[in-house]
């Protein structure tokens, strides 16, 4: 009865009432509506609760994945003094951390196939270990295998997560509620990174280590509590590498790679010396510098409520290039606003906010492309991103010897190219009558 009531309302709601044969009409309205609502109140508030609950359960635990993973960028100078190495040694653990997210397809097997609760659990536990060996082990070794696990740590539970909101969520409404989720990478520089400057200012390069750690683990109890438990495993092990096979063997898959990986290489010139360029030119301390990461903060989350507000509407073909073009626009821009420690400001908050609007945008079309292997889609799609941004944090440094200049000619130009891979994307997804 449920299940007919819900037909009933869908069909009402979706055609127009002129067009539905008397007979079919007698028989949708044969229940009041306020009925309806009734009889599916009980049914369909528990999920909305639910949904609501994972959402902010999300949002909380990516805000300490992402504080992590992003306090590395402006703090760069601080953590290349502490360990003492020099500035490019760091840059090149950075890399080589990027270099590694790579191998998110294989870790994303546990969520194709061992589910997608076990997924985020073990990219969590995957963080928490990784978080306490540099405060275990204050070298320049143990930073770069914390870097490494915590990424993939990172890289474990975002697409499983994702996954799971895409199997739960449908396709039209869930640029929506991914954007909800993708506010924990903004608050992470509005709220993490000033509070990780602080700690490194008052108490050592070390101290943002273990808070880092036991919100990891609040996080990791917190989902395992709330999520509802996997389906049985599946037994065909061989399905698992068919599904990485499969992603590299159909092409809209490839393209939207190529999309990811360039994309995230053109922020990366700007992102990895972003840190360096503010304390070079204007002499901003590390407080200071936290206080800077804040402003990109609120431009990124002002990315993810324009996101949340118009990519469903747009599309998200088109909300994506539109972002691309715009952060172009933004780098070509930020070394002539760089001259003033103001227009730099307002420079960065354009490059992050459109920035931001295009990656939450990008992430419903992605999640859409291979539905019958989502968690492996968007694994590669995150292995795709981490080469853009070893690629990214390789030539940043060179890049920046040019000063600012460089690095925004080069991310304009690797947008450039980005922009192409999606109108290719976009051609074969209309060729093939699907949803763009």
């Amino acid at each position: 009865m449920q299940d007919y009531i819900e037909v009933c309302l869908f069909v009402k709601r979706s055609i127009p009432r002129k067009i539905i044969p008397a007979n079919i009409e007698n028989s949708l309205v044969k229940f009041p509506i306020t009925s309806h609502k009734k009889l599916l109140k009980g049914k369909i508030q528990p999920k909305v609760t639910r949904l609501r609950t994972e959402v902010l359960a999300f949002t909380f635990t990516r805000l300490v994945l992402n504080t992590m993973h992003r306090m590395v960028y402006p703090f760069l100078p601080a953590f290349s003094r502490g360990l003492g190495v020099d500035l490019q040694a760091v840059s090149l653990a950075v890399m080589a951390r990027s270099a590694l997210g790579a191998t998110g397809p294989f870790l994303a097997f546990i969520a194709d196939h061992r589910g997608r609760k076990a997924g985020m659990l073990t990219g969590l536990a995957l963080f928490c270990l990784g978080a306490a060996i540099v405060f275990l082990w204050p070298t320049f070794p143990g930073f770069v295998l914390t870097l490494i696990l915590t990424m993939l740590g990172k890289y474990v539970f975002d697409p499983s997560m994702q996954a799971y909101l895409g199997d739960r969520v449908p396709y039209e409404r869930r640029g929506l509620i991914l954007a909800a989720t993708e506010l924990g990478w903004s608050l992470s520089f509005i709220l993490g990174i000033p509070l990780a400057g602080f700690l490194i200012a008052r108490q050592g390069w070390r101290s943002p280590f273990p808070p880092l750690a036991l919100l990891g683990l609040l996080a990791l109890g917190s989902l395992n509590w709330i999520l509802p438990k996997d389906p049985a495993p599946s037994e065909n092990h061989a399905s698992k590498w068919h599904n990485i096979q499969s992603v590299l063997s159909y092409k809209p898959a490839l393209v939207s790679l190529v999309m990811s990986l360039l994309m995230m290489a053109a922020n990366e010139v700007v992102n990895l010396v972003f840190g360096v360029w503010m304390e070079d030119a204007f002499n901003l301390k590390i407080v200071a510098l936290g206080a800077a990461s804040a402003v990109i903060g609120l431009s990124e989350l002002g990315g993810e409520t324009l996101s949340a507000r118009l990519t469903d509407r747009l599309g998200k073909t088109r909300a994506v290039g539109a972002g691309i073009i715009s952060n172009s626009m933004a780098a070509l821009i930020l070394p002539i606003l760089g001259y003033s420690l103001p227009g730099a400001m307002i420079g960065l908050f354009l490059f992050y906010i459109t920035f931001e609007f295009t990656v939450v945008s990008a992430i419903p079309l992605m999640t859409e492309i291979m539905p019958q292997a989502r968690a492996t889609l968007m694994a590669t799609s995150v292995a795709g991103a981490s080469l853009g941004r070893a690629f990214g944090a390789l030539i940043a440094t060179p890049l920046y010897s040019s000063g600012i200049l460089g690095s925004g000619l080069a991310a304009g130009l690797l947008n450039l190219l980005s922009l192409l891979a999606l109108i290719h994307l976009r051609r074969m997804l209309l060729a093939q009558n699907r949803e763009v």
